[in-house]
């Protein structure tokens, strides 16, 4: 039976140039779908000379639109400006799937919206933990209720963060799916070369932010030096928290013993993993944490927080839990120290056993299969009257309830509007990107490359 294939088009504000877990998630996720003989499109925001229409590897199509980025890379809300453009390529691409990746992803809303009132179906994929209590919790808890009172299907990537989002957005649980995150373990490979035996590095790869809990590593870094005169630590990674790490390295004079990487690359990732024995991962909140699989996969014994879904991604013996508090950060790495000074007689502490293990736990290929058995799951639902739409908006609160109904009926009038200046049949349609002609060329690429230089006498 021959698969049916799907016009899939994936919408968040983080995506490459820019670094971290969603956008290794879009990236690899749309690369296996589109292997399986999808057409996979990504809308993102421009980011710096990236404008226009990209092409990556595969084929991947990525248009990058101009927005104001407010705040963490999350363009500014505008509710309708972005129709226009976001119908135009709906329709260009013969778009059937809008999914969205990211609550706080100002773009992944807008499209949802928009693709709903085209009529098109939906997925949205929650990446975050959001609390209860603050005030920015609050406000998102409220917009995400309102963006998934009208999707077909949402998906999380661990069970703590399928509860979280059930409750934020008041969901039925049978309408969330549990899709994990996973990496190319061939990418992440051990190399005890790399490592200098002199010492015990510490790698941290993270954004330097309050959320990954860089409050706490800025006040374990000096305890540890103090603690343990053969450890060191390698820290990559850009954003308001730097100047922290940056003061604290000058007032301890650790210049010899904290190495601050800055940004980096994806490329330069695995180069910088190899270099260390643990990896630490300090985040005071996680759904996931796609990182601590990359280290473990480059054979790092981790030392992370107990929050949110980190519990599920490891099995115990890789990896060293602590409270999200000084104290037991410094007692869990003290403790990983020691035993990696004694890896010689645990061999179960290997890297390349670390490695085989992550290798056969995590496959983009069977992320990419569980994603298109949701897309099949929804792609035939019928689609429910606008008065029925207008019903759930309105059961999301006494006030917001009719504030989310009148932006629904207000973007579905402008449909209608865009529908008649631009006609859907006058929009020409993008030329379908061949994957057969793509391998074809790589290998013959490959053979060439293969083959011996000529040889004249």
């Amino acid at each position: 039976m021959t698969r049916r294939t799907l016009n899939i088009c994936m919408v968040s504000d983080f995506f490459y140039p820019a670094m971290g877990g969603v956008e290794s998630h879009l990236f690899n996720n749309a690369q296996c779908l589109m292997q399986r003989g999808h057409k996979v499109v990504i809308v993102t925001h421009s980011n710096g000379d990236r404008k226009g229409v990209r092409y990556m590897a595969g084929g991947l199509k990525v248009y990058y639109l101009p927005a104001v980025i407010v705040h963490s890379n999350a363009s500014l809300p505008t509710f309708f400006s972005t129709f226009p453009v976001f119908r135009q390529i709906f329709v260009r691409e013969q778009i059937d799937i809008v999914h969205g990746h990211q609550a706080f992803s100002t773009f992944c809303h807008e499209a949802i919206l928009h693709a709903r009132s085209m009529g098109l179906k939906t997925v949205f994929t929650d990446h975050s933990l959001l609390g209860f209590a603050d005030t920015s919790g609050i406000l998102l808890n409220k917009l995400l209720k309102f963006t998934l009172s009208d999707v077909q299907h949402a998906i999380c990537v661990s069970h703590t963060s399928k509860e979280n989002t059930v409750l934020r957005a008041a969901l039925d649980p049978r309408l969330v799916s549990v899709v994990p995150n996973a990496i190319i373990a061939d990418q992440f490979r051990p190399d005890p070369s790399a490592r200098d035996p002199e010492w015990i590095t510490v790698v941290v790869l993270s954004r330097l932010v309050y959320r990954k809990g860089i409050d706490l590593l800025v006040v374990a870094v000096p305890r540890i030096c103090q603690s343990c005169p053969r450890v060191r630590f390698i820290i990559g990674g850009d954003g308001p928290k730097r100047i922290d790490l940056e003061q604290m390295r000058e007032r301890y004079m650790l210049q010899d013993r904290v190495e601050l990487l800055g940004s980096v690359v994806a490329e330069e990732v695995p180069r910088v993993l190899v270099r260390g024995d643990i990896f630490l991962n300090t985040s005071l909140t996680e759904a996931f944490c796609i990182a601590i699989v990359e280290a473990a996969s480059c054979g790092l014994l981790v030392v992370s927080t107990k929050v949110g879904g980190i519990p599920e991604v490891m099995p115990r013996n890789m990896i060293t839990f602590a409270l999200p508090e000084e104290d037991s950060v410094v007692d869990a790495l003290l403790e990983a120290v020691g035993r990696v000074g004694d890896r010689e007689n645990h061999p179960e502490l290997s890297p390349q056993h670390f490695h085989s293990c992550v290798k056969t736990m995590y496959s983009w290929h069977n992320v990419a299969e569980r994603t298109e058995r949701v897309y099949y799951k929804i792609a035939d639902l019928e689609e429910p009257p606008l008065i029925e739409r207008f019903r759930r908006y309105y059961g999301c609160g006494l006030v917001a309830g009719k504030i989310f109904c009148l932006i629904a009926a207000v973007d579905y009038l402008l449909g209608i509007v865009l529908a008649w200046l631009w006609p859907a049949d006058k929009i020409e349609v993008a030329r379908q990107f061949s994957q057969d002609t793509y391998q074809r060329a790589i290998a013959r690429n490959l053979q060439r490359r293969a083959e011996p230089p000529p040889y004249w006498t």
